[in-house]
């Protein structure tokens, strides 16, 4: 029950990898129009469905 299959740690990465806020350079070229994350999100308050 503790092993993760190859497929579910990809997809955990890949949701690790898109949980960083954004670029400071991002926010500057854009004015500020783009100032957060849209695919942010807390460990605590939404959980990630991954099928795997």
């Amino acid at each position: 029950m503790g092993k993760k299959s190859a497929l579910k740690k990809r997809r955990l990465g890949k949701m690790l990898k898109r949980n960083r806020r954004m670029p400071i350079l991002a926010m500057v070229r854009t004015h500020r129009s783009i100032q957060y994350n849209q695919r942010q999100r807390s460990w605590r308050r939404t959980k990630l469905r991954i099928k795997g």
